[in-house]
């Protein structure tokens, strides 16, 4: 038998699986529940809608590959009414694989990477033309 996942078996994995990458793991809330962050962007939280299936974990991933994961595994992912116009993905923690949620994590940090640009560096201002 496998140990349970929950918020805690994701933020580790979250931690082990970002520790290499410049931009830091912000564990912290959203909406008054626990949830991932990076730059600031939510990543992964526990959703607080309703609508959610309870033991459920809301995931920022694309549209596209949200599709693809709903169509492979429908009893590990789903969305609801609310989430659907959202890039998000609801997952059910008592049905994913420690490996599947990892993948999922790195899919959704590329995502919430591309989507946040990285602070820049101060610029020079352009000289002005006379």
């Amino acid at each position: 038998m496998r140990s349970k996942i929950d918020f805690g078996v994701v933020q580790s994995i979250a931690r082990e699986l970002f520790a290499a990458h410049e931009d830091p793991l912000d564990e912290t809330t959203a909406y008054g529940s626990p949830a991932l962050k990076i730059r600031g962007k939510l990543l992964a939280c526990i959703p607080v809608n309703k609508s959610a299936e309870p033991d459920s974990l809301a995931v920022r991933i694309d549209f596209d590959r949200r599709a693809e994961l709903l169509e492979a595994a429908p009893d590990v992912y789903y969305v609801t009414d609310h989430y659907a116009d959202s890039p998000m993905v609801l997952v059910r923690l008592s049905r994913i694989q420690p490996d599947a949620l990892r993948d999922l994590l790195g899919m959704a940090r590329r995502f919430v990477i591309a989507a946040v640009p990285a602070k820049r560096a101060l610029r020079k201002p352009k000289p002005r033309r006379a």
